[in-house]
C-alpha cells in the first residue's frame, strides 16, 4: 500500500511494497476502524483506494498534548542522556495509567523538556491505495499473542 496526505496527489508518507508487505490480524482492533472497514470483504488480488478524514484517522491536532516535563524525568541511574534529548527525537514514555506514548522533543532548556504527544498524523486527512496479496486464517499463536496484549 501507499499512504499519502490528503488525497491521491498528496505527499507520500509511507510506501510498503510486496517484497515486505504490511501484515496484520484483521478484526481484533489493531487498526483504525474505518481503515479496516474499507478492507472488509476484499479478496486476494483486489485493489483498494480510500480516504480517511482526520476525524476517522488520528483526530485533530491537540495543543493540550504538548507537555513540559522536568528534565529529572529522563534520569537513568542518576544520569541524563543528553543525546536522547535532541530536538526532533521521538522518546517512548508512559502516562500515569501505564499506557505507552511516543513524544517528540520540541525544545530543551536547562531544567525542562517540552514534548509533543500528538500522533505524527494528527490533524491530517489520509489517502490509502494498495492491493490485497494474501488472506489466511490466523494461527493459534497469533491469536494467543494478540489476546495477551
Amino acid at each position: 500500500y501507499t499512504l499519502k496526505l490528503k488525497d491521491k496527489t498528496g505527499k507520500i508518507i509511507q510506501k510498503v511494497d510486496k517484497e515486505k508487505p504490511f501484515v496484520y490480524l484483521f478484526g481484533v482492533g489493531g487498526l483504525l476502524p474505518v481503515f479496516e472497514s474499507n478492507l472488509k470483504g476484499l479478496d486476494v488480488g483486489n485493489s483498494f483506494e480510500f480516504s480517511l478524514r482526520k476525524e476517522d484517522g488520528y483526530g485533530e491536532y491537540n495543543n493540550d498534548m504538548i507537555i513540559e516535563l522536568g528534565k529529572d524525568v529522563f534520569k537513568v541511574e542518576d544520569k541524563i542522556d543528553e543525546e536522547m534529548l535532541k530536538i526532533g527525537n521521538i522518546v517512548p514514555m508512559q502516562n500515569d495509567q501505564g499506557r505507552q506514548l511516543n513524544g517528540k522533543i520540541i525544545s530543551v532548556s536547562d531544567d525542562k523538556v517540552k514534548m509533543d504527544f500528538n500522533h505524527p498524523l494528527a490533524g491530517e486527512d489520509l489517502y490509502f491505495e494498495g492491493v490485497i496479496l494474501e488472506i489466511r486464517e490466523a494461527t493459534k499463536e497469533e491469536l494467543e499473542q494478540k489476546q495477551a496484549q
